[in-house]
């Protein structure tokens, strides 16, 4: 099965390269300079995943992350506000040459540190030479609660079961996605996306039952302008099931499988400032992290009011 997905994401990085080559002689033959896009989204993250949009070199950007609890008790923790699980997340990104951003972020739960990069492969231009923007993007998460606390929760275990020394490795997480965006006009832009997430540790209990170490995931976005400032967005991550590379080959009770997401919200944007405020069912910060562990339902038990800010400065 890996290698099935191996060959299935070179082939289509293949044709991705081919068709842009294709396209670029085009204009050669037509004689007419084509430009990206701008503003396929008002930021490169929108809600909590990552857009197709990345800054001109030498910006730094800043990003603030909070989401509180779930609304489940309603008025009485004010919707979640001052309940207890709230989740927060700060980082830096900077575009060092073009098309290429590198970030770090510190995120409270698990104080997990992140290491993470985006690339732009292609851009939509305004002639539609290309007709379509692909960015990849990576994240590398360190957990950093002290050792007891992660061994606490979880067995480091062989596969006969037997305990093995805790080691730096058992610390770390990855996500990698490609994602696909178009801006139709002026106020429809719509991304997606597939992702592959890993965990070096996860839990383990008796009878050979673990939770799975890997995830392929698939990732919708978007968002509707109503306003030169003002936009609904929406985004919606699914795991999915696929036995082949999974640990378990079923999910109970006890080995639930994650489940998928929906946040809606509305984002406000002054060109270097973009706020936006959403309802969520996932109260994880990093990809990876709702890949593999959203028991969320969405219902009121499970959304959660959140926002995220952006700030650009350009060096």
């Amino acid at each position: 099965m890996k290698k099935n997905i191996i060959t299935i994401v070179l082939l289509s990085f293949i044709s991705v390269f081919s068709f842009a080559q294709e396209e670029a002689t085009d204009e050669t033959v037509a004689k007419v300079k084509d430009y990206p896009v701008s503003a396929t989204f008002e930021s490169g993250i929108l809600i909590d995943a990552q857009t197709v949009v990345i800054p001109e070199v030498k910006t730094l950007e800043m990003i603030i992350q909070h989401k509180f609890a779930s609304i489940e008790k309603g008025k009485s923790d004010l919707w979640g506000m001052y309940g207890a699980g709230t989740n927060i997340r700060l980082a830096l990104n900077y575009v060092p040459v073009k098309n290429l951003q590198l970030g770090v972020g510190l995120t409270k739960r698990n104080m997990t540190t992140d290491l993470n990069a985006k690339w732009s492969v292609l851009q939509q231009t305004r002639e539609n030479t290309i007709p379509v923007s692909v960015v990849l993007y990576g994240v590398a998460g360190i957990d950093g609660r002290n050792e007891s606390d992660i061994t606490d929760k979880v067995s480091v275990a062989s596969p006969v079961g037997e305990i093995n020394d805790f080691e730096f490795e058992d610390r770390l997480s990855y996500f990698s996605q490609l994602i696909v965006g178009r801006k139709f006009n002026e106020w429809l832009s719509l991304q997606a996306g597939v992702s592959f997430s890993h965990y070096n540790l996860t839990s383990y209990q008796a009878k050979g039952k673990q939770y799975d170490h890997d995830k392929i995931g698939v990732h919708f976005n978007g968002r509707i302008k109503v306003s030169p400032q003002g936009s609904l967005v929406f985004n919606y991550d699914a795991p999915l099931k696929i036995k082949d590379i999974s640990e378990q080959h079923d999910w109970t009770d006890d080995f639930p499988h994650p489940k998928p997401s929906l946040a809606l919200g509305y984002e406000i944007s002054t060109g270097t400032h973009a706020f936006q405020i959403y309802m969520g069912s996932t109260s994880s910060l990093l990809p990876q992290e709702s890949m593999l562990w959203n028991q969320n339902e969405m219902n009121k038990k499970g959304f959660a009011v959140g926002f995220t800010i952006t700030r650009l400065w350009s060096y």
